[in-house]
């Protein structure tokens, strides 16, 4: 919606625009003035030519709303067209197969049992359940089903491992009232920055650090900015699990992050250099109490929105503004866990160690279905997101990535998407 041009198409399911200058918070202005004066430059257009820089953050959204998938693709005149039905509040329970040809599904619907006939099956639960579904189903590790009493139907020692994401944490502080985000302006994420870590063997563009004008919906958040960084180029790899036969329990998911010391080392690296934009003179009134934020049991807790949580954030809040010294024991002693800044920037294994206990995901889980060539033997899918083995069976999220991208991966899905569509209509 900003920008034409070689980069850049005019049409689309998806709206994608930017919140520039005029409506960023104080907060933003002085984290992309210290970026500036740390040598990076401006880019107007996060989606033009790859390079380092900071910019505005592109979103899809448009009136103030995020644009998902469904509203962008499941339009009215789509959602009228006799060929298409969407049925809410059912849930999958099983594959139906004629020996290795999958021919429909068992759902429950409002509680009743009900099966679904069908020529082609698609999985598009995401990377956490689409392998799931398979491996309840008989297709996946021998050993592991063989383990939960599942009959193995097909081999496929790669489903459910290769699960990937974009490792992150956060630096936050306490904004003053001036520097925090104002009421007419709904989106918390303004600028960001790409940059090389040029450690190791990583490409140009690895990392991530994106400014956060307010940390969470309630009173507290609202008080609190921050700078999350993550690792984009990513090389740490987990795995999805079942934990029983039942289809009702939850996959056991253990993401590995920060596993390989490529990650690990990039994330001490990005904390230590978000510090130092913390410390920049610019950033001097703009923010106070710099802490290391965790997602802890009780940031948890308190993120339930809830009217007990309500009031307590509200009060919580009114406390912080109105006197520095309780503020400061708030954020020491009550929200922040952990070390000081100060011991995380002057002792290494300090650092080292609360990046491997309080690391997290940002909802990016991918590849655990991965695509690859014939004779990949730990590859899960076809290029056309065929099940391989099995007919009848495709799956199209984001598990068929065969790594995560450098990017969000929304808009990667959503191109997959569209390129299996047009296999499925050429018959491939």
């Amino acid at each position: 919606m900003d920008f034409d041009g070689e980069y850049h198409g005019q049409n689309g399911r998806i709206p994608v625009r930017r919140l520039f200058q005029e409506d960023w918070s104080g907060h933003a202005h002085a984290v992309a003035r210290t970026w500036d004066q740390m040598g990076f430059p401006y880019l107007p257009d996060q989606n033009g030519k790859w390079e380092d820089g900071y910019f505005p953050i592109t979103i899809s959204n448009v009136y103030d709303r995020r644009v998902s998938a469904a509203i962008g693709y499941l339009d009215p005149a789509t959602r009228q067209r006799p060929n298409l039905t969407v049925q809410a509040e059912t849930q999958v329970s099983e594959i139906l197969f004629d020996g290795l040809q999958a021919t429909g599904v068992k759902a429950v619907h409002k509680g009743e049992t009900e099966e679904f006939r069908a020529k082609e099956v698609i999985l598009c639960t995401g990377a956490i359940h689409s392998p799931a579904h398979l491996m309840r189903n008989g297709i996946g590790p021998a050993g592991h089903l063989r383990d939960l009493g599942i009959e193995v139907r097909h081999a496929l020692p790669g489903v459910g491992q290769n699960l990937m994401e974009h490792p992150a944490i956060g630096l936050a502080a306490f904004l003053p009232p001036q520097y925090r985000l104002e009421n007419r302006i709904k989106r918390h994420i303004h600028v960001g920055l790409r940059y090389s870590s040029n450690i190791g063997d990583a490409p140009p563009g690895d990392m991530f650090i994106i400014q956060v004008a307010k940390s969470a919906w309630h009173g507290v958040g609202w008080r609190l900015g921050s700078l999350l960084m993550s690792v984009y180029k990513s090389y740490s790899t987990g795995e999805v699990k079942l934990a029983s036969r039942n289809w009702r329990d939850e996959p056991i998911v253990d993401f590995e992050l920060c596993s390989d010391r490529r990650d690990l080392d990039r994330m001490c690296d990005a904390f230590r250099r978000s510090i130092q934009v913390y410390k920049h003179s610019n950033m001097h009134g703009v923010i106070e109490t710099p802490f290391p934020a965790a997602y802890s049991d009780k940031v948890r807790a308190i993120s339930v929105v809830t009217p007990r949580n309500k009031w307590l954030t509200r009060a919580a809040g009114w406390a912080m503004d109105s006197n520095r010294a309780l503020r400061d024991y708030m954020i020491k002693n009550v929200i922040a866990e952990g070390p000081s800044v100060d011991e995380m920037e002057r002792e290494p294994d300090v650092l080292e160690q609360f990046m491997r206990e309080n690391v997290h995901g940002i909802w990016h889980a991918s590849c655990t279905n991965r695509m690859g060539a014939d004779d990949d033997p730990m590859a899960v899918t076809t290029g056309t997101g065929r099940v391989r083995g099995i007919g009848g069976l495709r799956v199209c999220d984001a598990s068929i990535m065969p790594s995560v991208p450098c990017a969000n991966t929304n808009g990667p899905t959503l191109m997959t998407a569209e390129k299996i569509a047009d296999h499925i209509l050429a018959g491939e």
